[in-house]
């Protein structure tokens, strides 16, 4: 849906500073409630295997504030985002803009091009199923997505502005706004730890790195692992999972 309306915007908008369409903030403003709930989802999901992983172990359920504390500290990258997300992207795009630069808006929402692959891939691994060709298809899919839509943005950004400004490319920062600047590493930073992460999960699955590992038929031998799923699709354990 993100990336739909970013298509439209992007397309619409001629004139990439002045011109502006009405799906820009209409869609922030749909999105905002999403990123919250997606923190509460998110711990939820960590809750419940938490009760499950201790019930198998039969251990002692640990109590709310515990739990609170081990899911920040396992998706703080996340969360942290989310928040940023809500509390400073959504102000700065619907009041700071004052209207303006709807096309870089609509470019950015086009970096959720790139989810569905990053989904299908957790939802293979939770099903166990990183053997087969569908995985290593999303696998390579996910890889150039994330790239282009989540890593090779905000270039194009920069790039998009120089051609509209008729400067080069390697003036654009110089002759933007410094927030403009602050902003775009900011939001470009955990991009590429992301991409990092996924590069190395790819780099496992394509190289055969756990291909010599024998299978093990019987699951109730397996150790019981002290680490939880995590949440979210980007982290350096589950490339350790391939």
């Amino acid at each position: 849906m993100a990336s739909s309306a970013g298509y439209i915007i992007a397309c619409s908008c001629k004139d990439i500073i002045e011109d502006q369409h009405w799906l820009t903030t209409s869609y922030i403003l749909f999105a905002v409630p999403y990123f919250v709930y997606d923190i509460y989802a998110m711990f939820l999901c960590y809750w419940y295997k938490l009760q499950v992983k201790d019930h198998e172990e039969e251990s002692e359920t640990k109590p709310m504030r515990s739990a609170i504390r081990g899911y920040l500290h396992r998706e703080f990258l996340m969360v942290l985002h989310h928040v940023v997300m809500v509390t400073v992207c959504f102000p700065v795009s619907v009041f700071w803009r004052q209207g303006k630069g709807d096309y870089f808006q609509g470019v950015m929402f086009l970096a959720e091009l790139s989810t569905p692959s990053v989904c299908l891939g957790k939802i293979l691994i939770q099903y166990k199923q990183q053997h087969t060709l569908l995985h290593k298809v999303n696998g390579a899919l996910m890889l150039v997505t994330f790239f282009i839509c989540r890593v090779v943005l905000f270039p194009y950004l920069y790039y998009a502005y120089g051609r509209y400004a008729s400067i080069p490319f390697y003036m654009v920062p110089l002759s933007v706004p410094w927030q403009c600047n602050v902003g775009a590493a900011l939001l470009m930073a955990p991009q590429v730890y992301w991409f990092s992460l996924i590069c190395r999960g790819a780099f496992r699955l394509f190289t055969g790195a756990s291909r010599h590992k024998a299978p093990i038929s019987n699951t109730d031998s397996e150790p019981k692992s002290s680490l939880l799923p995590p949440a979210n699709g980007y982290s350096p354990r589950e490339t350790d999972s391939h």
